[in-house]
C-alpha cells in the first residue's frame, strides 16, 4: 500500500470532523425542541440522528483503538440530547479518529480489527473498517441535512472539502478547528 492511501484516510477523517463541526454549527440554530422535532428519516429527529452518529462513532472508533467497548456503545441512543453537550462531544471523538489516521501506515491498514459484537468477535482489516465507518458517517449527515432542510436553517454545504481551489470555503471552518490545508493534507508518513 502506498503512503498516498494513507494520506487519503488521513483527509476522510479530516473531512469527517470539519462536516460534523459545519453540520452542528448550523443546527446550533434551532430551538430544542426543533432539534427534537419528527422529521423523515431513519432516525426520526435531527437529535436522534446526529445522536447515532456519535454512538457508532464511539463504537467503531474504541474498537479501532483497541477497546473492547462493543454493545455497551449503543446502550444509550441518545447520550446527549441537546446539540450544547452533544457538539463538544463529536468534536472530541472526532479528534480521536483523526489521530487513528495520523498514526496510520501502509502497514497498519492491513491490520485486523477485533470488534466486540453482541454475540460474537468480528475481525476486519483496518482499512475497510475505516472504509465502512467513513460511508456510516457520510450516509447519516446527508439525512441529517436533508432533515435541517425542512427548517428555517439553511443546510450547510458539506462537499467542499476535497478540491483545492475550494480551500477558501472552508478556510473559517479550518480556522476555528485549528487547521490549516497543511495540516489537513501534510504527506509524511
Amino acid at each position: 500500500m502506498s503512503a498516498g492511501l494513507v494520506q487519503t484516510y488521513r483527509a476522510f477523517a479530516h473531512n469527517n470532523a470539519w462536516a460534523n463541526h459545519r453540520l452542528l454549527a448550523a443546527c446550533a440554530a434551532l430551538s430544542q425542541p426543533e432539534f427534537e422535532a419528527h422529521r423523515t428519516g431513519f432516525f426520526p429527529s435531527l437529535q436522534r440522528t446526529l445522536n447515532h452518529i456519535y454512538v457508532i462513532d464511539l463504537f467503531y472508533i474504541d474498537a479501532l483503538e483497541g477497546g473492547w467497548l462493543g454493545p455497551a456503545a449503543w446502550k444509550n441512543e441518545v447520550p446527549f440530547p441537546a446539540l450544547t453537550t452533544l457538539k463538544p462531544a463529536q468534536a472530541a471523538m472526532d479528534k480521536r479518529l483523526i489521530a487513528i489516521c495520523d498514526a496510520l501506515t501502509p502497514a497498519r491498514l492491513d491490520d485486523v480489527v477485533k470488534i466486540n459484537r453482541p454475540t460474537s468477535v468480528q475481525t476486519e482489516r483496518r482499512d475497510r473498517l475505516l472504509m465502512h465507518l467513513f460511508q456510516h458517517q457520510i450516509h447519516h449527515r446527508g439525512q441529517a441535512h436533508a432533515m435541517l432542510s425542512e427548517t428555517a436553517v439553511a443546510p450547510p454545504q458539506l462537499d467542499e472539502f476535497f478540491a483545492e481551489g475550494e480551500a477558501p470555503l472552508r478556510a473559517a471552518e479550518f480556522a476555528e478547528l485549528g487547521w490549516t490545508e497543511e495540516t489537513v493534507w501534510k504527506s509524511e508518513i
